[in-house]
């Protein structure tokens, strides 16, 4: 998952690198062992350094090619100056490679790079032909170990939105089932009246009108999940806003002051819109209680407009690394909640202490 501020912050480390890998090849070209002969080479093996390493601001979007201009640069600084390194600095965008493309790609790489490096038992002999291929095996190395990181990280987080798109389509499923219940028997009543009693049954078809409207706005949020069962009670009945009361006395009970403010109107809302603020706000509180390690918690439930919004707001401070990781699925699950219904959530620390999770859930679903 892209976010706004990890794309503005890969530009600023793509070039940190360049910056850093260009310093390195212009400290290396001031050894007068390493210097091409002449003003002229020392011009073309600047502009070739430079090359390289500029190839880093580029290589998210075209990492081959980007990697095929750093080879290219670094024949040309291996033939001007083969004492600043076999192929100047390939190691970096070579781990860049192997960071962004499968070993299927980024080994043929590897295999290419280190294919003509006997050639350094020609200009140096066996110590530069083993730093060599030790530099660039360790680059790729490098680049592959952090591509593990991420794909394991990536499957992670699926396992968690799987998990919780399990369990909203449980919980949405008794929702709609309710919803289905009350047409069944309304239709029923008006089916015995019909004749007899004409208001009767026009009420109990308007009834069944509302109860459809509401099935369907919740299966719209349903379908976008697979019905499985988490293990939960099926048969218990589902949480919602009215609930939220008992939700803060529970926590209270075990140490965290909790402030409630809410609409009562909000309570009218259809289930699957209050069931997923319910589970917000609960995990929302567990996080505070479990890893941020809070004593007060102040949570708002508002509706105005059409879109019913929540926010929790602790004075706890930043969770250990370990218990992080929790607590991130945590956030992984809520947000998932949000985006089902249309939705938005963001959660995370306060310039002046604490955490924050702000939540809008819009509750007008389009047929």
């Amino acid at each position: 998952m892209n976010h706004p501020c990890r794309a503005r912050v890969l530009p600023l480390i793509d070039g940190g690198f360049a910056v850093l890998t260009f310093g390195l090849l212009l400290i290396s070209l001031l050894d007068p062992q390493a210097r091409p002969a002449g003003a002229a080479g020392t011009t073309v093996a600047v502009g070739l350094a430079a090359g390289q390493a500029s190839c880093l601001l580029w290589i998210r979007r075209r990492p081959e090619y980007a990697l095929a201009v750093a080879a290219l640069a670094g024949i040309g600084l291996e033939v001007l100056c083969p004492g600043i390194g076999w192929l100047g600095l390939i190691g970096i965008p070579l781990a860049y490679l192997a960071r962004l493309r499968p070993p299927r790609v980024s080994l043929v790489a590897l295999g290419l790079l280190l294919a003509p490096t006997p050639w350094e038992l020609v200009t140096g002999g066996w110590r530069d032909l083993l730093l060599a291929v030790t530099a660039v095996s360790l680059g790729w190395a490098l680049g592959e170990l952090q591509r593990g990181r991420a794909q394991r990280r990536r499957d992670r987080q699926r396992q968690v939105l799987a998990r919780e798109r399990e369990r909203i389509s449980r919980e949405l499923h008794d929702v709609v089932a309710h919803h289905v219940a009350v047409i069944a028997v309304q239709a029923a009543a008006a089916e015995d009246v019909f004749d007899q009693q004409p208001e009767r049954a026009r009420a109990a078809l308007g009834s069944i009108g509302a109860a459809a409207r509401s099935a369907l706005a919740e299966l719209r949020a349903m379908l976008h999940a697979l019905a499985v069962d988490d293990g939960a009670d099926p048969d218990g009945p589902q949480p919602g806003l009215a609930q939220l009361d008992a939700l803060a006395d529970a926590v209270r009970a075990v140490g965290l002051r909790v402030t409630m403010s809410r609409d009562d109107g909000a309570e009218d809302l259809p289930g699957g819109v209050q069931l997923s603020a319910y589970r917000i706000v609960q995990e929302s509180l567990t996080n505070a209680l479990r890893h941020s390690h809070a004593t007060t918690a102040e949570v708002s439930v508002r509706y105005a407009d059409g879109v019913l919004r929540l926010e929790v707001v602790d004075d706890g401070t930043a969770p250990p690394r370990r218990a992080g990781v929790d607590a991130g699925r945590g956030i992984v699950g809520m947000r998932e909640r949000a985006r089902l219904l249309g939705g938005t959530l963001d959660a995370g620390p306060l310039p002046a202490g604490g955490f924050r999770v702000h939540a809008q859930l819009p509750v007008g679903v389009a047929p």
